[in-house]
């Protein structure tokens, strides 16, 4: 069950990543748009989803392997952040490269503060 949970949350996970990597919006800049918010957008989730889970104890271990590990891990790629940070470094554009590695993780630590605190105004 557990395996098929992590499928499930993978699956949709994946294919809404997929979604938003064609959103003709993000093409239009000529910068990794979609892997920033996407990677964003999924460290708030799971930051969201832990803050939950530590404080609603009903809520069922396969249903948190659905969203954390399957939907979350789907979701958000770090393999294609890091594809994006070698092409921007290989095509010449260090501080591009540099500036979107570090933006990418501050703004995903970020994230999950900021979805400590809206769990915080919502259920506290």
């Amino acid at each position: 069950m557990e395996f098929l949970a992590v499928g499930l949350g993978g699956f949709i996970g994946a294919s809404l990543r997929y979604a938003m990597s064609i959103i003709p919006f993000f093409s239009l800049i000529n910068f990794p748009v979609a892997t920033l918010a996407i990677n964003f957008l999924g460290a708030f989730l799971i930051g969201l989803i832990t803050v939950t889970t530590l404080h609603f104890e009903s809520i069922q271990p396969y249903a948190i392997l659905f969203m954390k590990t399957g939907l979350c891990g789907g979701f958000t790629t770090f393999s294609t952040f890091s594809l994006e940070i070698m092409d921007l470094l290989a095509n010449g554009r260090i501080f591009t490269g540099i500036f979107y590695a570090t933006l990418s993780v501050v703004i995903c630590v970020f994230a999950i503060y900021i979805s400590r605190l809206v769990f915080q105004v919502i259920f506290l």
